[in-house]
């Protein structure tokens, strides 16, 4: 089996998340070597919340879970790529399919996307 190179970034590594089908770039997380093998296990996308200090299933709460179609890892084995299908059409915690749904255009940030769900009501606390 492949070996992911946790220890250049402390213990995690870049994952990036793409539509399998758009090749739209969808997200961007990390990885620590528990959820690289929950992932090749179940082949449902799990990352590691820096801020929650803990593995995450995508989709656990919201619905929006991204099956994973490939993986592909760079040259150094230190970055992995997802190729998804994005269930529910949402990847982004605030309701766009994609969490890029700003583009930078005279100095400001403009919301070029739409919501696909209300934040508030499927993150209810």
């Amino acid at each position: 089996m492949i070996e992911i190179d946790f220890d250049k970034m402390g213990g995690l590594a870049p994952a990036i998340v793409q539509d399998n089908e758009t090749g739209e770039v969808l997200m961007l997380a990390f990885m620590n070597k528990e959820a690289w093998e929950a992932t090749l296990k179940t082949g449902k996308a799990t990352y590691y919340s820096r801020s929650r200090n803990q593995l995450w299933i995508k989709g656990e709460t919201s619905g929006n879970v991204q099956l994973v179609k490939e993986i592909r890892v760079d040259c150094d084995n230190d970055t992995v790529l997802l190729k998804v299908e994005q269930i529910g059409g949402a990847a982004c915690h605030k309701g766009y399919k994609s969490c890029f749904f700003q583009k930078l255009e005279n100095n400001t940030l403009t919301i070029i996307g739409k919501p696909i769900f209300d934040p508030k009501e499927v993150y209810k606390k």
